[in-house]
């Protein structure tokens, strides 16, 4: 599958994509969790990256406790990841991205951000960073279905107005790049993270990159 010749719509994951944040979600669901008795290994956090909140919740209470996590725990571990990220060090910008996005927006590209988060000040960091408007953000709020069911990125795609041939993602986690290889969409990972780079390979990603610098030189236009 060729990348698209007239690319009019870029769909990018927030976390590890425009962000070097997933040192601190690492941190905060092995703490929120260890709460509750589950030993969140590092890497699943990256597994599981762009699922929303309370589906990891549940994921992980299935998958180390054997049972099914009620609604309360699951809304005390999502409050205490909440709190135990607002102390967190402010997470930087991946070297290169800012450049990117205003590269795109120059050339009449429109641009979208797709996450699973949901935190309060999504909207104001998205528009202060990369010029995004409220109205171009898919959030987890805004979906029934996270990644790496499809709707988050047919809901942005619906938004674009444009045809998917016309279209790209940039992803990070496998199941983002499954999201959006489900949802039709040609698929450009870059490995910011800890995995291997055959995961994002075996999830379905058409191009790999290995830093976001190689990124940019390659989509700058």
């Amino acid at each position: 599958m060729p990348r698209p010749n007239n690319i009019q719509a870029v769909f990018f994951d927030m976390d590890g994509v425009l962000y070097d944040s997933m040192p601190n979600h690492e941190y905060t669901w092995i703490h929120s969790l260890k709460e509750y008795g589950i030993d969140f290994p590092p890497e699943q956090a990256y597994m599981n990256e762009g699922r929303t909140g309370f589906s990891t919740i549940r994921m992980a209470f299935e998958k180390y406790l054997n049972r099914t996590a009620s609604k309360e725990e699951q809304e005390a571990v999502y409050a205490l990841k909440t709190k135990l990220m607002s102390k967190r060090p402010k997470a930087p910008l991946l070297p290169k991205m800012q450049e990117l996005v205003q590269n795109l927006r120059n050339n009449g590209v429109q641009v979208f951000v797709v996450t699973g988060s949901k935190q309060p000040s999504l909207v104001e960091k998205l528009s202060a960073n990369f010029g995004v408007r409220k109205s171009n953000i898919v959030s987890g709020a805004d979906v029934k279905q996270g990644k790496p069911h499809p709707e988050p990125y047919l809901m942005a795609w619906k938004k674009s107005g444009i045809e998917k041939k016309n279209c790209l993602v940039v992803e990070n986690a496998p199941m983002g790049v499954e999201a959006a290889k489900a949802a039709g969409i040609y698929t450009v990972a870059v490995n910011t993270g800890k995995l291997n780079d055959s995961v994002l390979q075996n999830a379905g990603a058409n191009e790999l990159f290995g830093n976001t610098v190689d990124l940019h030189n390659s989509l700058s236009r």
